[in-house]
């Protein structure tokens, strides 16, 4: 099993040298990957609390927020040889997929093939209406935004008709590094989310998850991946723990996941400094 970490970069927090340093760091210290969400505006009220905080706002640094997931991984690029970085997750149907396209097949060629695109429908009502499209129906604007995207990483030529974007014959490249295209990381924890990860998907992201509660879900992705006529065998479990020692790592390897996914947690210096000892047990739990 591979040993990650997440990180939730953050202004005015993180600098560029701070970032700079903490990739360096994670890679002389053999973790596999990095891991960024991202969100493009916040909102001092929404419709949906965030799930991941017991107050349901974002935890963001008084006047910061988010740094871009891309600008980010292809500064961290140009400072690392090996590290892996990947979006967990990217909020696909509010983008523009052929934007989204280009960007992360640049970034999949200026690394060497480092890049896992994790994608996801996303929880925020308000910055999917902000980005300008409809809620309801961003499901279906994301599994045909995947289609999209594959065919401008794989093909030549491609036009496109579907529902929600068309496109004339162009050409797009230059295309992925990696083949057949960029590993496409499927987050969520619902059915509909695993049945996206079984029909697109090189792997299934679940962030926040004990092994317990990771072991459940993992019998619907199975069910999911029987009906799309695949299997574990060809596909990858990746996990954000919502904590982690050395009892629940083994656990997690027992259940067959690939990738554990450390949060970095707080980003101020003396934390980060206390946490990476622990992250390099972790990775030599499972050399």
């Amino acid at each position: 099993m591979k040993i990650g970490l997440f990180a939730t970069f953050m202004s005015p927090t993180s600098t560029p040298e701070m970032v700079r340093d903490l990739g360096q760091r994670l890679e002389s210290a053999g973790v596999e990957s990095l891991w960024m969400g991202e969100h493009v505006v916040l909102f001092d009220e929404m419709e949906f609390p965030y799930p991941g905080s017991r107050d349901g706002r974002i935890p963001v640094p008084e006047g910061g927020g988010l740094l871009d997931s891309v600008a980010t991984f292809g500064f961290l690029a140009s400072a690392t040889t090996d590290l892996r970085f990947g979006t967990g997750i990217c909020l696909l149907p509010q983008r523009n997929p052929i934007y989204t396209a280009k960007e992360f097949a640049t970034l999949d060629w200026l690394s060497g093939g480092r890049i896992d695109f994790g994608i996801g429908v996303g929880w925020c009502k308000e910055e999917v209406i902000a980005c300008g499209y409809s809620w309801e129906d961003r499901g279906a604007r994301c599994d045909e935004f995947l289609e999209l995207i594959r065919r401008l990483w794989t093909e030549p030529v491609i036009s496109y008709s579907g529902e929600h974007f068309q496109l004339e014959a162009c050409r797009m490249d230059p295309k992925p590094v990696q083949k057949p295209h960029i590993p496409i990381i499927v987050g969520g924890h619902g059915k509909r989310s695993l049945r996206r990860a079984a029909e697109f998907g090189a792997g299934w992201y679940g962030f926040a998850l004990n092994p317990q509660q990771t072991g459940a879900i993992l019998g619907d992705l199975d069910a999911a991946l029987r009906t799309a006529g695949r299997s574990r065998d060809d596909f990858e479990i990746i996990i954000t723990p919502n904590s982690v020692d050395g009892d629940t790592i083994r656990e997690f390897r027992d259940l067959g996941v690939d990738r554990l996914v450390v949060h970095l947690g707080s980003q101020k210096p003396a934390a980060i400094d206390q946490r990476l000892p622990e992250v390099e047990e972790y990775v030599a739990l499972n050399q």
